[in-house]
């Protein structure tokens, strides 16, 4: 059986990845990001996600266990920050690589807008 310091960093990168895979994860990291300091109470993350307290409160959770963002309570009001400024990062990355992406697929498909429309047609006509 392998201890969790025997796990290959690719197996741990894998769960840092399933930690992220929901898009109202992705957002209040964006969010998070994008606030001074990376941090933010829950009462703002409520309002910007529009989420049931909840299920806030889940995806939280999710991100917390990760080690993706940190919490502290102050009386009755919590704040969220992101564990590393290097998350930023890597949303930034995301980012870029994503709008690449669009953008070759936007270039291709006004290349096939350009071609003669018998290329168009599919072969079972």
């Amino acid at each position: 059986m392998i201890t969790p310091a025997q796990t290959p960093l690719y197996e741990i990168k894998a769960n840092l990845f399933k930690a992220l895979a929901h898009p109202a994860r992705i957002r209040v990291l964006e969010l998070l990001s994008a606030a001074p300091d990376h941090s933010a109470p829950v009462s703002y993350l409520l309002a910007e996600t529009g989420l049931e307290a909840s299920h806030l409160s889940q995806h939280l959770a999710t991100l917390r266990r990760h080690g993706v963002v940190t919490s502290v309570r102050s009386a009755n009001a919590v704040t969220y920050r992101l564990a590393h400024p290097k998350i930023a990062e890597l949303l930034a990355i995301a980012r870029t690589f994503l709008l690449d992406s669009l953008a070759d697929s936007n270039e291709q498909l006004r290349l096939a807008q350009g071609l003669p429309s018998e290329h168009l047609q599919s072969s079972d006509s």
